[in-house]
């Protein structure tokens, strides 16, 4: 069983970029043979006990022999990956195959990094390249003094035996993952990236690179505004030629400062940064804020100066906001931090803003000052390095005084990961979404993308599976906030109308019914010169009304404009009420303030993991007030669309009954053996991968005689379809290629006669010969490895609906079973598979069921590039697959891999 050492290239794949427990930033790459030296460095600094317990014996110092043993290994039967931090070694995990689906698994972690998960990232990395090499269970004999490990494996989420012999525990675990260990893992990744953006946004000491003494210089206006903004913490200049900035203190370099700096705000020019980044490093600063630009938005040398500021930074343990960047603000009372280009410091609330480019986070922030939309904390990512919008989901989740979430997205460097993240966060706060197009239409100079084959649509079915609220422009984005945040949610998508304008009344109603709300009642109108008192009346009346939901209203003074104390009086009017509340008033945009202020609820806790509800901050209730009836409407429909997903069944995870991984992946490897870069699958290959995932395909034999189509046919038995397999034919209206209910040998050999006949001009006489299905409706099931995206399901309805409509419904898996459902009934031909003008309804639930495996097995194997399935004939009884075509292909690394890795 062993192998040559080194028998395998360097696995460059298995390296990783990973967030500790401290939300520090560690390198995980595979050992290699010049790391002896840094091995033995890492040795000879761990205490005596710590040595005991990885060797059970107390050896002082690692012999050549072990030295080059440790570091010399064929990263398939013996793979060992460390981890470090500057360079330095900080943890050791390694395994040694003992069968051909078993191996013995070690650990040594550095006694002053304990404590922040480096134990069970290594294990979570080993125990994902052990499935990708074959193994299915992992053996560990721990002193069971050893409570920290022991604790790593029980921690893990995998069902693990132990028993003791001769004073050692020996551990025995299945790393197959589970439930239980996807959800771990996932939650330590979101507990760690979340306190990572927290201590971003939380520091106590910040220091600004480039503080100029000139008023209007981008490095002085930094440093005024986090001054003057009123941080709480300590802020120092950074200037070589100056001894005080702004009367602030001033050093020449980051190094210098006499006390711990937590962020740096780096204004220096591009060729500067390198440096000032290598002087955190060693002043061991969490958090770096690059405004700077000249970085791979300008040009190829700034895409390499780009490329080296993200390896320094995360090999040193920094976290990088920028290059480009607008800055970070905090409004919380405690923290006060402008560390941004904007002029002062926002208004206190409880929106969290993401946005990318640093002139949309002007706009941003000008926008919700003129409403009074209050934000709680702005990240403005510039080129997106590394701090993206999923870094600063994972810590809105946690966020107690933000309660909804804007992200204005110019480039997805990780949708599948975005897609986890954001249907975790909304099922407790709203996402709104602005993302313009997608990256193949042109992402903005400096961000890394990868290009995608997969149309618009697709990007819009993740946002709504991940319950987003997708949105075009910034005006949509703070209209709907307005009400999730400042209003209750509403229960229904019944909608009253109260005005003193009937054409308002009826446009509302009009738009109201076009955006799926349910107008139940006859709009209220009350006579444009009424008294405000009657108005007033009229609003309280409509919220009191048990068959509505929510309350809109159109109120329009006939003359002079709206006077403050006439809003503030419909306002109170409806501030007890339980109803969702908006108005529209001629010229005003934003929130009511003044008057007396009415607290919300607290949003239900659905997910007691996913936020925590002791400390939770409650929006005082102001009223939504737009300009036109038909932003209204579009708000409080969004707004309902959103409180409707949030409040359904999400169903469960796909049950993995019936399916022979393994089976697969032997296939998937035989092929790529024989041709490295992949190709399309036969006829059988196709059925055995299909049969590992509990998909019967049926068998069609080529023939090319009618004697042979007969012969076919008699091994298929009757009744029979000869059809042409050609693309030319099935793109043709008026061409045929097929002859369906062949009932006996004659007809058969008839059949392939005159198709033949009438195909052979067009090169499209290859034909096949199938049992003949029952009468049902055809679709087409299909999946792609996208380099974007991952893997993505397809359903359509076979022929003109897919091929020519486009009438096709995407999901990214892992699915739900709801999210299958929802798969089918996404398309407009859905209304067939429930029976259509007499017909019998098909069997989705079997339909439903051939959809999950084909999703279960996209998402196991990133080698299978496409996957279609046409036709999968459903009816009545059940789904018949007629025909596959699959292509192997490389396998693909993904965005978003099975283990946790900073991308």
């Amino acid at each position: 069983m062993a192998q040559t050492a080194l028998a395998r290239p360097y696995p460059v794949e298995w390296e990783a970029d990973v967030v500790l427990r401290d939300g520090a930033v560690a390198h995980i790459r595979p050992i290699r043979p010049e790391d002896a030296d840094g091995l033995q460095k890492f040795h000879l600094s761990q205490s005596d006990e710590s040595i005991y317990l990885r060797f059970f014996a107390p050896i002082k110092q690692l012999s050549e022999r072990d030295l080059y043993r440790f570091t010399h290994v064929d990263h398939h039967e013996r793979v060992a990956l460390v981890a470090t931090h500057r360079g330095d070694i900080i943890g050791v995990g390694r395994y040694d195959r003992l069968t051909d689906t078993d191996a013995e698994v070690a650990f040594n972690i550095s006694d002053r990094h304990q404590g922040k998960g480096i134990g069970s990232v290594l294990l979570e990395h080993l125990a994902a390249i052990g499935r990708e090499e074959g193994l299915t269970s992992f053996s560990a004999e721990v002193l069971p003094q050893n409570s920290k490990m022991l604790k790593v494996f029980a921690d893990a989420g995998y069902t693990v035996s132990r028993r003791v012999e001769d004073g050692i525990v020996l551990v025995h675990f299945d790393i197959e993952p589970t439930e239980k260990s996807e959800l771990v893992r996932l939650s330590r990744e979101h507990r760690a990236e979340s306190v990572s953006i927290s201590r971003l946004l939380n520091p106590q000491t910040i220091a600004v690179v480039g503080a100029s003494r000139t008023p209007g210089e981008m490095g002085y206006e930094l440093l005024r505004h986090v001054h003057e903004g009123g941080f709480t913490g300590q802020v120092f200049a950074v200037n070589p030629n100056a001894s005080e900035v702004l009367g602030l203190a001033s050093y020449p370099r980051v190094i210098d400062i006499p006390v711990q700096v937590d962020l740096v705000i780096i204004a220096v020019p591009a060729e500067r940064v390198q440096k000032v980044v290598e002087d955190c490093a060693d002043a061991n600063v969490h958090g770096l804020v690059v405004i700077s630009a000249g970085f791979a938005e300008s040009n190829a040398a700034g895409l390499k100066r780009e490329k080296h500021l993200l390896r320094l930074a995360r090999d040193s343990g920094m976290r990088v906001v920028g290059p480009t960047s607008f800055g970070l603000i905090n409004t919380a009372a405690e923290v006060s931090m402008n560390a941004s280009l904007a002029p002062s410091l926002p208004p206190g609330g409880h929106f969290g803003l993401f946005a990318q480019s640093g002139p949309l986070g002007i706009a941003v922030l000008q926008s919700a000052g003129r409403r009074h939309l209050g934000l709680s904390v702005f990240c403005s990512a510039g080129n997106r390095l590394d701090v993206s919008s999923n870094d600063m989901m994972q810590f809105f989740i946690d966020d107690v005084r933000t309660h909804a979430v804007g992200l204005y997205l110019e480039s997805m460097g990780n949708p599948r990961k975005f897609s986890r993240i954001a249907r975790r966060l909304s099922m407790v706060k709203p996402v709104i979404v602005i993302k313009p197009h997608l990256s193949r239409y042109g992402a903005p100079p400096g961000h890394r993308v990868r290009e995608t084959q997969v149309p618009a649509e697709a990007f819009t079915a993740m946002m709504t599976q991940a319950g987003v609220i997708h949105v075009e422009s910034i005006h949509q984005m703070f209209d709907i906030a307005q009400v999730l945040i400042y209003q209750p949610e509403p229960l229904g998508n019944r909608v009253g109308i109260v005005g003193n304008s009937a054409q308002l009344c009826r446009i509302a109603a009009e738009t109201a019914a076009g955006s799926g709300l349910s107008v139940e009642l006859d709009p209220v109108t009350v006579a444009p010169n009424a008294d405000l008192a009657d108005f007033a009346d009229a609003v309280r009346e409509m919220s009191e009304v048990e068959d509505i939901d929510s309350v809109l209203m159109c109120f329009t003074p006939p003359i002079e404009p709206v006077r403050p104390e006439a809003i503030d009086r419909i306002r109170d009017v409806v501030a007890g009420s339980a109803k969702t509340c908006v108005a529209t008033t001629v010229g005003m945009v934003g929130l009511t303030t003044g008057g007396t202020r009415f607290e919300l609820p607290v949003r239900r806790q659905l997910d007691e993991d996913a936020v925590a509800a002791p400390g939770i901050e409650r929006p005082a209730r102001e009223l939504p007030l737009y300009s036109t009836p038909e932003d209204a409407v579009r708000a409080l429909a969004a707004a309902t669309h959103y409180a409707n997903w949030r409040n359904r069944d999400k169903g469960l995870l796909l049950p993995r009954r019936g399916l022979d991984r393994l089976a697969a992946e032997e296939l998937i490897e035989e092929v790529l053996a024989e041709t490295p870069h992949g190709r399309d699958l036969t006829q059988g290959e196709a059925e055995r991968l299909l049969a590992a995932y509990g998909i019967e395909l049926w068998t069609r034999e080529p023939v090319t005689s009618p004697q042979e189509a007969a012969a076919a046919a008699t091994r298929l038995g009757y009744p029979v379809v000869l059809k042409s397999t050609s693309p030319f034919v099935r793109a043709q209206s008026v061409l045929t290629g097929v002859r369906i209910d062949l009932k006996d040998a004659a007809a058969v050999e008839s059949a392939f006669a005159s198709l033949d006949e009438a195909l052979a001009p067009f090169d499209a006489n290859h034909l096949v010969v199938q049992r003949m299905a029952r009468a049902g409706v055809s679709c087409v099931v299909a999946c792609s490895e996208d380099p974007l995206f991952g893997p993505v399901v397809r359903f359509s309805l076979a022929g003109l609906p897919t091929e020519i409509l486009g009438d096709i419904g995407y999901r990214i898996p892992p699915l739900t079973d709801i999210d299958v459902a929802e798969l089918m009934g996404s398309i407009k031909g859905a209304p067939l598979l429930d029976g259509y003008r007499g017909a019998p309804a098909v069997n989705k639930a079997a339909l439903a069921d051939v959809i999950g495996r084909v999703s279960m097995l996209a998402d196991d194997m990133a080698e299978i590039g496409s996957l279609v399935l046409d036709p999968v004939v459903a009816h009545p009884g059940g789904v018949q697959v007629l025909g596959a075509a699959v292509t192997i292909t490389k396998r693909a690394r993904r965005k978003d891999p099975s283990r946790r890795t900073l991308t």
